[in-house]
């Protein structure tokens, strides 16, 4: 959830940002997806697809009923590596799990305020860390002073983090708010509600060093105004963050951020949801923390 460059936001990689025109601190870039033409088309690329048949409803109920059973098949095979049986591979099964998977480490020991602290010092708690404080980065919180520095406090290595804040007090100016509809103060419009929310979908390490690792948090975000009559709607995007985190008092801390757009899926035809729908989903759907 991003400053442009106009917001002197530039490429400097300690300050986290790229020269894309929307970046994680604070914003997101809105993804356009163009359909080919089609035939009969209803002004979205193509004609709609026709509604399944009943054939077609069984299909998709037995594989569905054949998931559940593989899921519940792979839960029960998988408390054997506790009772020592396993065949000798004494826990293997957890250093082959799908990348995306939880491997049922607890990562998380404790939290700084509002943001999880205390991660392993391995890969997997350097994914976690980089995984929450993308979130953190990304969030609504970071357009007021007081939380922003609080943020930056607690993701942030202690010789990066004078860089990070000076770069991002001129970056949230008045004219920076302005455009993202908010007031010259950074306050949000009587009537309305302002969303910025960063939601990580995958984490990968590319780097190990030991105590200095590279993260890359794949993510998709959500940013605008929310209210009747608001020239800001909700929009959404997808981006992958890449950070490096070093162990520093017995935690990972972020030294430097970067943004890159993509991978983004194809678009799908849900209907665009009403400005109060969207509001109420973001007061009312909590966030989480996140952990291999």
């Amino acid at each position: 959830m991003s400053l442009g460059d106009d917001h002197g936001y530039g490429n400097d990689s300690r300050s986290g940002r790229t020269d894309d025109g929307y970046s994680t601190l604070g914003g997101t870039r809105q993804t356009r997806t163009r359909f080919a033409d089609g035939a009969g088309g209803d002004g979205f690329g193509g004609s709609r697809r026709p509604a399944r048949s009943s054939r077609s409803l069984v299909m998709v109920v037995g594989v569905v009923v054949l998931l559940i059973a593989a899921i519940a098949f792979a839960n029960m095979g998988g408390g054997s590596d506790d009772s020592g049986s396993s065949g000798g591979n004494n826990g293997d099964s957890k250093a082959g799990a799908a990348p995306t998977a939880a491997t049922g480490t607890k990562p998380v020991k404790g939290k700084n305020g509002a943001i999880a602290s205390g991660f392993a010092h391995d890969e997997q708690g350097a994914q976690s860390a980089a995984a929450n404080y993308s979130v953190a980065l990304g969030s609504a919180e970071m357009f007021n002073k007081a939380k922003r520095d609080s943020i930056l406090n607690a993701v942030i290595a202690p010789a990066s983090v004078n860089g990070f804040r000076s770069t991002l007090d001129q970056a949230y100016s008045s004219q920076f708010f302005k455009n993202v509809g908010l007031n010259e103060d950074g306050s949000t419009p009587e009537g309305f509600t302002f969303i910025s929310r960063t939601t990580p979908i995958g984490t990968k390490v590319t780097k190990n060093s030991g105590d200095r690792i590279t993260v890359e948090v794949w993510c998709t975000g959500l940013i605008g105004l929310a209210g009747e009559g608001s020239t800001k709607p909700v929009t959404d995007g997808w981006f992958t963050i890449t950070m490096v985190l070093e162990w520093i008092d017995g935690d990972w801390k972020a030294v430097t951020h970067s943004q890159k757009d993509g991978p983004a899926p194809v678009g799908s035809d849900t209907r665009a949801s009403s400005a109060d729908e969207i509001a109420g989903a973001v007061n009312g759907f909590g966030g989480f923390t996140y952990a291999r």
